[in-house]
């Protein structure tokens, strides 16, 4: 925890100092102790058990400030997003692998990582700078929830692929059972808690019962998102969602503080399973730096056209809140391995877009936000310190 928490924050620092986002520091500060550079540390089951909360708490966190009213009003605009933000990366990473000669079920799987998009990124920049208010920050939000709904389905579909059959009653019911789950809770949980906190706070006698409660429905959303089929932190998003109007600026601080602990972990993380011995072939590394492009410009451009009725800046703001692929990208990958139809070179290359798409992000958002900032603030906003 020493070294992996005081590395990021120390390489936050110097790349605040040299007016560069603190999030590229921190996620280079894993790959710096990683195994490819000083080998001080190594991903374990303790590291991923606290990114996985740090990134739970930010996504919590992140819901306290989201009304759900405001984001099911985007809602249409939303699943356009997300809709083009899964077949665009798809096809276009499914045709480059293809057309670089390689097996058909490892271009399967190198489409559906760049399907991939992971919102932690984007929530860090959005929140630290208060911009989740902002019209296209909602839009990302939403689209976030839906792309992950979207993603499991296209995992679902290629897992079943790389296994050599279909059983399409069981991929119907997830889809139905993650569908029906993100609905309720977003639907009417506001409403729900509303009725429930009030009640509930008023017997307890502990202190910081507020708080309590928070955690309690943060954890049982997430364990419930995982039953569901989503991931964890759509369930924890959803929690801070529906107490966003129930709960006082206390419980906010908080988390908060609990985020503030835990994020460099998520973020470190990400860089520590970075594979330098991936990119000692050169038709590897070439074909890592045009997917690398082809990522980008594929959630940028998808993601844009379905925001474009809202006008170009919007779009370019949603476009690049979509980009990052990060933990979500390198899952898909792990399971691609594990199932033995990936090869670890192409491993390495899902792990590098995941790492580099999640650095590329923030200096996009930076730009594309920085006439919604205040004057004197888009200098801060470069630094999202």
């Amino acid at each position: 925890m020493l070294v992996v928490f005081g590395s990021a924050k120390l390489m936050a620092e110097v790349f605040e100092r040299l007016g560069q986002p603190a999030i590229v520091g921190e996620i280079l500060a894993g790959i710096l102790i990683g195994p490819s550079v000083l080998g001080w540390m190594a991903p374990n089951d303790f590291l991923t058990a606290l990114a996985d909360l740090g990134v739970m708490f930010l996504l919590f966190r992140v819901g306290l400030e989201v009304k759900s009213s405001e984001l099911m009003k985007v809602g249409g605009t939303a699943a356009l997003v997300a809709l083009l933000g899964v077949v665009v990366p798809f096809l276009l990473g499914w045709g480059i692998v293809i057309a670089w000669g390689m097996p058909q079920i490892e271009a399967i799987f190198v489409g559906a990582a760049m399907v991939a998009t992971s919102v932690g990124i984007t929530a860090q920049v959005l929140a630290s700078k208060g911009l989740l208010q902002e019209r296209a920050s909602k839009i990302i939000l939403a689209a976030a929830v839906i792309d992950d709904v979207l993603g499991l389905l296209v995992l679902a579909l290629v897992s079943s692929l790389a296994r050599g059959k279909f059983v399409w009653l069981e991929l119907a019911t997830t889809a139905a059972v993650a569908l029906g789950f993100t609905i309720l809770v977003a639907g009417w949980g506001t409403k729900a808690a509303g009725k429930i906190v009030p009640r509930i706070e008023e017997r307890l006698h502990s202190g910081e019962g507020q708080f309590a409660i928070a955690m309690i429905l943060l954890f049982a959303l997430s364990l419930g998102a995982v039953y569901a089929g989503v991931a964890a932190i759509i369930g924890a998003f959803l929690a801070g969602m529906a107490l966003a109007e129930s709960v006082g600026r206390r419980v906010q601080d908080l988390a908060h503080g609990v985020t503030e602990l835990l994020v460099p972990f998520f973020l470190a993380g990400i860089g520590l399973h970075f594979e330098l011995r991936a990119f000692t072939n050169s038709s590897t590394l070439l074909l890592a730096s045009v997917l690398l492009a082809a990522a980008v410009f594929s959630k940028f451009a998808g993601c844009s056209a379905g925001a474009i009725r809202l006008g170009f800046r919007d779009a370019r703001r949603i476009g690049a809140g979509m980009v990052p692929r990060g933990e979500v990208g390198m899952v898909v990958a792990q399971i691609g391995l594990s199932l033995g139809v990936i090869t670890q070179s192409i491993y390495g290359v899902v792990v590098f877009l995941s790492i580099a798409t999640t650095m590329i992000s923030p200096p996009m958002l930076s730009f594309f936000y920085r006439d919604l900032m205040k004057p004197g603030q888009e200098e801060e906003v470069l630094r999202l310190g």
